[in-house]
């Protein structure tokens, strides 16, 4: 699934919906209501359903319709367990669309809150959800939870992203973390250690031994590189960096920053180890690379991908030697959208309550490799023969213990295009370090200066 964020900013959505600051202040402070919280209700006139086709067998239920940003193998598990949700009671039926992913939803969601013809379901990744709560266009859920599904059954890492205000809009789902993947077949023929590298230390000490080996008559790369935020952010944490602190002033450009992006540029372009691809996951699938950093999400597609081809190894994201191994939170989460029904809502949190289930968090992380939403989903006994079976569906387990919260620069689509934009400009074209940072920051604090209110009303429960 794509991770490219479609570059529209907060303020130019809230335009696009005829919504200004004032308007984004209100919905903040708790318009929405229906599940819990808000005095106005989540039901919204004027905003129906959007186009679905309801199987006739299931004809006179309640239909709710999820605009899913899945594909493929994803798709199909997201598919079968929505069957399983219809088969299991007579009351709803949870029909799921494909959109693509998260960038098409994006746009389309956007589009359908313009013509007030909506899904009833939407999942963004993230903290990219608030854009659209601050357009007052989610419903609250805390009104729904009980002693069997509530916010205290899911792993708690990710618990605090959904939350506004002290109110929950999104529950986990599809939830990740980036993961260091090797080439273990090719680190043992270089006489490497099996259990990969665990610093960027080790991968420049590592990477010569690969050059030897020759893949498509020239020299094996350590490492392939996409300028992907979400990446940058875990490596500028393992230099001891940060994009910005909780006082909301950017610092990524500082000596931290500059330190990692100048070890990259050495190794890319003076060290000529790794590269900059327009697909790492294809490019390590096909032999080029042995490494490259992917979402846990990719697992269970490259162990796919290249069995009995090679092995794959997986290791925690590289830090620097003596720093904190950190990683961010990534994937998705689910949210009601409001709508002229408060029928359909209440249905959506059925759908929630049976996704939330132990054995379904388990169902999903072993069709798809997302890592399990829910803490009792790691006993059962799937995942644990999953883990015996592939320890490296253990190791992205493990990983969870590093996993937190993106800095505030990475809250916003526009930023994180920006940010993506700079890694490329020094992965690719070899760029000055200190320049592109400088730059890139005082693009960050503008846009950090201005959603910083808005952030504020957030009042983030998810700082460590």
């Amino acid at each position: 699934m794509s991770r490219t964020p479609f570059n529209v900013s907060r303020r130019s959505m809230l335009a696009a919906l005829g919504l200004g600051t004032g308007a984004a202040g209100l919905a903040a402070c708790g318009a929405p209501g229906g599940g819990g919280g808000g005095e106005d209700g989540t039901v919204r006139d004027g905003f129906s359903q959007a186009d679905l086709t309801v199987p006739k067998e299931y004809e006179g239920r309640t239909p709710i319709l999820f605009w899913a940003p899945f594909t493929d193998t994803n798709y199909e598990v997201l598919s079968k367990q929505f069957a399983e949700f219809n088969e299991s009671q007579d009351e709803i039926v949870a029909i799921a669309e494909s959109v693509g992913g998260y960038v098409d939803l994006n746009q389309k969601f956007t589009a359908a809150l313009q013509a007030r013809t909506v899904p009833d379901i939407v999942c963004f990744p993230e903290m990219q959800w608030l854009q659209f709560h601050q357009s007052g266009a989610l419903a609250p859920l805390d009104g729904y939870f009980d002693d069997e599904w509530n916010l205290d059954k899911y792993i708690q890492n990710y618990v605090a992203e959904g939350k506004a205000g002290g109110d929950t809009y999104v529950v986990p789902f599809a939830r990740s973390t980036p993961l260091f993947y090797y080439n273990k077949t090719r680190y043992i023929e270089a006489g490497l250690p099996e259990e990969g590298p665990e610093t960027w230390e080790d991968l420049a000490e590592f990477a010569p031994e690969l050059a030897k080996i020759q893949v498509d008559g020239r020299p094996l790369s350590a490492i392939t590189l996409a300028a992907d935020a979400w990446g940058g952010q875990a490596d500028i944490w393992g230099f001891g960096g940060a994009n910005s602190d909780q006082d909301f002033a950017v610092s990524i450009n500082d000596e931290r920053g500059v330190e990692w992006l100048e070890w990259m540029r050495k190794f890319v372009h003076d060290d000529g180890y790794g590269y900059l691809a327009q697909d790492s996951a294809t490019d390590f699938a096909s032999g080029l690379a042995a490494g490259w950093r992917g979402s846990t999400a990719s697992l269970t597609g490259q162990t796919q991908a290249t069995e009995g081809v090679f092995e794959i190894g997986t290791a925690f994201m590289l830090s620097k030697e003596g720093e904190e191994k950190q990683v961010p939170t990534g994937g998705s989460g689910l949210s009601i959208v409001k709508t002229d029904s408060q029928d359909r809502q209440d249905a959506c949190a059925e759908l929630f309550r049976f996704l939330g289930q132990p054995e379904k968090s388990a169902e999903w992380h072993v069709g798809t490799g997302y890592v399990p939403i829910v803490e009792a989903a790691r006993d059962t006994q799937v995942v644990k023969d999953l883990v015996a079976k592939n320890p490296n569906y253990g190791v992205s387990l493990a990983q969870l213990e590093n996993a937190r919260t993106a800095d505030y620069t990475n809250w916003d689509q526009g930023s994180i295009t920006e940010i993506g934009a700079a890694m490329g400009q020094v992965f690719g074209d070899g760029a000055d370090p200190q320049k592109v940072l400088d730059t890139l920051a005082a693009t960050l604090q503008e846009t950090l200066d201005d959603n910083r209110e808005d952030y504020e009303a957030v009042a983030f429960e998810g700082w460590n």
